[in-house]
Formats: C-alpha cells, sequence, structure tokens
C-alpha cells in the first residue's frame, strides 16, 4: 500500500514538541479519558487472520481488475452481514499515466442514525507493482498485499462483527464509519521516468474527502489503519498525525498501553507519511491519525522488509499484530462511554 517516501520533518518534530510542552495540560483537561481499565469485547485475531486471507484468496485487487471487483463485492456483503447500512461511492478517477481507474471507495456505517460519529478507515486496494523488489525482475508483478491492504480491512470486518454482537455495551450516542478507500496505491512507480504530479497517491480518499458520501458529513475523530498486520511492525507516532490530531494519537497510545500492547506502540515519533488520513484532515476537516508501521533500522524499507514486495503475503502476516491494533481500536471505541 503506501506509499511514498518516509520524511522526517525536523522542523515539524520541533514544533509538536514545543506545542506538547505548552498545551499538556490543557489537552489532558479537554480530552476524554481512555478507561485505565480493559473495556469491551475481546477481539479474534483468528478472525481477523480470516479476513485478510480471503481478501488474498481473490488475488492482487488491483484497480480495473476482476479481483478488484469481485472483492468488493465480497466486503460489501460482509459488511451487510453484520447489520452495516453500506454506501457505495464509485467515481472514475486518473492515474497518474491518465490510465481511467474505475474505483469505489466503500463505507459501512454502524447506527447511520447516531449524529456522533467515529471513523475507521483503510485502503483495500493493492498496489499494481511490487517496485520495491529486490529483484528487478519482480518490479512490474503485482503486489498480493496481505499486509499492506488487506490488514486494515480485516481489522474493520472483525470490529464490525464485535459490535454487531455487543450493541448495547457501547455508548448509545455514537455511531461508527468503516470507510474503505480505493485506489490508494496506484501512485507513481519508482521505475517510471516521466515527471507526475505530487497528488498521484491516495486517490479513493482524495475523492472521497472532496465529496463526502453524506452531505455536512463530520465524525469526532478518525483512525486510518495501514498495514497493520505485518511481522515485527513497531506503531510509532507518525508525524502528521501529530500535527493535526495529537490529542487522537494520545487517547489511542494510551488505550493500547491499558490493553497490554506498549511494546507495540512506543511514546516515540516516527517520520511523517503520505497516506489516505491526508485528504480527511486537510480538505474534510476531520482530525485524523494513522496507524502505520515504522521500522527505523531496516535495509529494505523503513515500512518494512515486504513492503511493494512480492513477499507482502499471508506467510508474513502476524496474527498478534492483528490482536494488538484491533483490541486498542475495541478499547478506544468502548471507552467512549467515558466522558
Amino acid at each position: 500500500m503506501p506509499r511514498l517516501h518516509l520524511i522526517i520533518y525536523i522542523a515539524v518534530a520541533s514544533f509538536l514538541m514545543l506545542t506538547a510542552c505548552g498545551n499538556s495540560k490543557k489537552d489532558k483537561k479537554r480530552q476524554p479519558k481512555v478507561e485505565d481499565r480493559i473495556v469491551g469485547p475481546q477481539f479474534s485475531s483468528d478472525s481477523a487472520y480470516m479476513f485478510c486471507q480471503q481478501q488474498c484468496d481473490f488475488g492482487p485487487r488491483t484497480m480495473n481488475s476482476e479481483a478488484h471487483e469481485k472483492c468488493g463485492q465480497w466486503i460489501v456483503a460482509k459488511f451487510q452481514s453484520y447489520g452495516m447500512q453500506v454506501t457505495e461511492q464509485r467515481a472514475t478517477l486518473t492515474g497518474y499515466d491518465g490510465t481511467r481507474l474505475l474505483s469505489n471507495n466503500i463505507i459501512a456505517a454502524f447506527r447511520p442514525e447516531a449524529t456522533e460519529r467515529i471513523l475507521l478507515c483503510a485502503h483495500w486496494d493493492s498496489r499494481p507493482w511490487a517496485d520495491n523488489d529486490p529483484d528487478e525482475a519482480n518490479w512490474h508483478t503485482p503486489v498480493i498485499a496481505a499486509n499492506d491492504g488487506a490488514s486494515g480491512v480485516a481489522v474493520m470486518l472483525e470490529i464490525a462483527r464485535l459490535l454487531n454482537q455487543n450493541d448495547t455495551s457501547l455508548n448509545r450516542s455514537i455511531g461508527v464509519d468503516f470507510v474503505c478507500f480505493d485506489a490508494e496505491d496506484w501512485g507513481t512507480p519508482q521505475w517510471y521516468d516521466k515527471a507526475t504530479g505530487s497528488n498521484t497517491w491516495a486517490l479513493g480518499s482524495q475523492h472521497w474527502a472532496a465529496h463526502l458520501h453524506r452531505a455536512g458529513y463530520k465524525a469526532r475523530y478518525g483512525i486510518l489503519l495501514d498495514m497493520v498486520g505485518g511481522q515485527g511492525a513497531r506503531f510509532y507516532r507518525e508525524g502528521v498525525s501529530m500535527y493535526y490530531a495529537p490529542k487522537v494519537v494520545e487517547r489511542v497510545w494510551n488505550a493500547a498501553h491499558t490493553c497490554g500492547y506498549a511494546s507495540f506502540f512506543p511514546n516515540e515519533e516516527g517520520g511523517a507519511i503520505t497516506d489516505d488520513h491526508g485528504p480527511v484532515n486537510e480538505v474534510a476537516g476531520i482530525p485524523c491519525i494513522d496507524i502505520i508501521p515504522y521500522y527505523p533500522d531496516c535495509r529494505e524499507s523503513s515500512f518494512g522488509p515486504t513492503w511493494h514486495t512480492v513477499n507482502d503475503d499471508m506467510q508474513h502476516i502476524d496474527a498478534n499484530t492483528l490482536k494488538a491494533v484491533g483490541q486498542t481500536l475495541i478499547q478506544v471505541l468502548y471507552s467512549e462511554n467515558v466522558q
């Protein structure tokens, strides 16, 4: 899935550190607390792993492919089976090279009547080219995208299943929207030698943010899930998230520590990432963070060794990582009872 490059913004980091120091007491007063005890149902890593596998069984879900269309239909049906109201936002978008992309953002709403909403999102398309593979012969091979795409959707599906089973234990005033962004991973490949614009990534979220699926749509906050099933993943505090939504970052990381997943969510900052949360923050005006791994010592990529390679497959998915992220999100959602 992603993307572009990882950039360390020293100036932004310095600004964020100063801002955090200057406003820490005020933010703590205004931010609803996350329960200091574990709340909500148990997230099933086995179920999430199965959802990940089922997406991969379609093959690479690259834009305009049969596998893409069939997997989209499957995602819609799964959310509907858990009582969600589903909207398909179809649009024809333009890729970096002028290719017409038949895009479909899939939005599933839990309690669509609730006015207070929380947004969970992930992209569901696959990278068409393994352009970061160590073997140049694979650079034009589609990626199966077990981690970089399927893992985020899998976590959301498991949460939707649990919400459907545990409706009454979630704050009655809260609704949850699951948005599966399309056309995230059609960004300019590394081997392309012609100049392109700067917005070739995250095309589906750009479209959604500019054409919200519901007029006047707002959410308290959003959480983007990107590559949340990889082996050895650690989720650092991402720079764009810290700039636009530091209180949401704090809330999520506190929830992870409460659930016993501090080792997966270190209190350290990583880089600033170009990803689907950018348009959500900048265009839709919804404070949104990115849960995305950072591998500071990985030679192949700061996103991990399988990023945009043919090795992004189920053999490199770790159920423990899925569990850490999924249980953390359950803690966040069910802590909305605490105001």
